[in-house]
């Protein structure tokens, strides 16, 4: 018994028709398409993490900044004139 009471030997022959049907080169493209779309697709998961990071570093040190007062403010800009 194989997969839910199809046996090793009916897979075989299935594949053995879509081979025939559709060619090894047709085959060959379509596996280095599927690959390269879940190559992207992990891509852009991985990017959309490190922006969520980079977005909740930032409210963090947003939030623990001390607010501005006057001295530092005159500071500021002294050193910008320069």
């Amino acid at each position: 018994m194989g997969f839910g009471g199809i046996s090793i030997w009916q897979l075989l022959i299935v594949l053995a028709i879509i081979v025939l049907l559709f060619g090894t080169k047709k085959l060959r493209g379509m596996g280095g398409d599927l690959g390269g779309a879940v190559k992207g697709f992990k891509k852009a998961m991985s990017d959309e993490k490190s922006t969520e990071q980079d977005t909740t570093e930032q409210i963090q040190k947003s939030e623990n900044a001390v607010p501005n007062d006057p001295a530092n403010a005159e500071k500021t800009k002294d050193n910008n004139k320069v």
